[in-house]
């Protein structure tokens, strides 16, 4: 951005928080994380302007309040690990769970990588990983009944 661009970018948002309400501008200083630079810088002048004793969050507490805890399940290495891989997530997504696949992209461009990064990663959220593997383990479950069943 040049600095004309910059200082203009500036004014505007100068002009923007002038108008606003004092409880506008104190919720916008709750989400400040999600602000560039300058809009973070602007907003904290005009705080000030005001006399406001608001405090701009602080971007790093409020990217980690909104990322769940995410844990393995399960790891998939080998030749066949990408379609099982896809199974699982399959069945999870099925069931509503949300989870995550891994290192898959790297693994489909070579799956040689496979080993080194340690397979495909399935992850879920932590409050949903007992419930995503009994799920798995009991999909595995009937699938070496139903192979039992064929012989």
């Amino acid at each position: 951005m040049a600095a004309s661009d910059h200082e203009q970018e500036r004014q505007r948002l100068a002009r923007l928080y002038a108008g606003m309400a004092d409880g506008e501008l104190e919720k916008l200083a709750g989400e400040a994380g999600a602000l560039t630079e300058a809009a973070r810088d602007m907003l904290k002048a005009e705080l000030s302007k005001r006399g406001s004793t608001t405090v701009l969050s602080d971007s790093a507490a409020a990217k980690d309040a909104q990322s769940p805890k995410l844990v393995t399940l399960r790891r998939y290495v080998g030749l066949q690990s990408m379609q099982e891989a896809l199974l699982d997530k399959s069945i999870l997504d099925s069931a509503g769970i949300e989870c995550f696949l891994f290192d898959e992209n790297m693994i489909r461009l070579d799956w040689f990588l496979s080993n080194a990064l340690g397979g495909i990663k399935l992850r879920v959220r932590q409050e949903d990983a007992e419930t995503a593997a009994a799920l798995l383990e009991e999909s595995q479950q009937d699938a070496t009944d139903a192979e039992k069943g064929n012989e």
